[in-house]
């Protein structure tokens, strides 16, 4: 606990401390409680790097398992790749679920509420953590998918674009894995939240019509087919209305999610050991 430390109140909190002055303390007791995540990775590296070898696994069983048999080169690996940086967006849910679920079991989240800081500086820095690790993730991703062949044929800001809709989907499923984590309350349960990720991620446009159109407006079909598209894959976008305006619903999901799980996240923060 030597990482984390107290930020007196009246430094930001006292009556008549202006907006500016409590941003400015929120921001520095959310950094705070960023760099006890980023020590607790320092001693446990094999955590983080089975994380990021996980995903390389899967994208290179796809490529040469399934697009080999399939005799399908470039166009397949166009297709593949952005799919895949989608559902890396996704996978690893459950190592922030699981550290929140401890620190709720061992007590550390009250001892936190306890202390003159800003009410839900623990889950912002538990959450911008969580950024940085999908953001070195994603790189991976893209220097493995470069060196199996893919290439993206859009510009340099239509890369940069895509990139954002990825981690900005990431962003809106964190908050909603904090808040399940909170309401679980022990780590037994969030497997079962995790295992839920599997069937979501695999599900194809190729179903019952019925369900191919939920899997069309759902937020991961929509970045997909976004990040495709800005990647410049031709096949990319179909002629409905969800796979013309991908674009327009990889961004709106993301943020209708946040806007409703991020609230929720903190009011349950703040209502513990109540």
């Amino acid at each position: 606990m030597s990482t984390v430390r107290s930020v007196k109140a009246p430094r930001g909190t006292e009556a008549g401390g202006g907006t500016g002055s409590r941003l400015r303390w929120a921001t520095a007791d959310s950094w705070t409680m960023t760099r006890r995540e980023l020590a607790h990775w320092a001693r446990q590296p094999v955590q983080v790097v089975v994380g990021l070898v996980f995903p390389v696994m899967m994208l290179l069983m796809f490529s040469y398992l399934i697009g080999g048999g399939q005799g399908v080169e470039g166009d397949f690996k166009d297709y593949l790749v952005p799919g895949m940086l989608t559902m890396t967006m996704a996978f690893g849910l459950e190592a922030t679920m699981l550290s929140v679920t401890q620190d709720l079991g061992k007590g550390i989240i009250d001892r936190f509420r306890s202390m003159p800081m800003a009410s839900g500086a623990v889950l912002v820095g538990r959450s911008v953590a969580d950024m940085l690790q999908s953001a070195v993730g994603l790189i991976v991703m893209i220097a493995v998918g470069y060196a199996v062949g893919w290439r993206w044929h859009g510009g340099f800001a239509s890369f940069l674009g895509a990139v954002g809709l990825l981690l900005l989907l990431r962003f809106a499923m964190l908050w909603i894995g904090i808040h399940l984590a909170m309401v679980a309350g022990k780590p037994e349960l969030v497997q079962a939240v995790q295992i839920l990720v599997w069937p979501v991620s695999f599900l194809s446009k190729s179903m019952p019509s019925w369900l191919g159109a939920i899997v069309e407006w759902n937020p991961m079909s929509a970045t997909a087919t976004a990040v495709r598209g800005l990647f410049g894959d031709p096949g990319a976008v179909g002629d409905s209305w969800a796979a013309t305006h991908a674009e327009l619903l990889a961004v709106a999901w993301p943020v209708a999610l946040v806007v409703v799980f991020f609230p929720l996240a903190v009011k349950r923060f703040r209502g513990l050991s109540r």
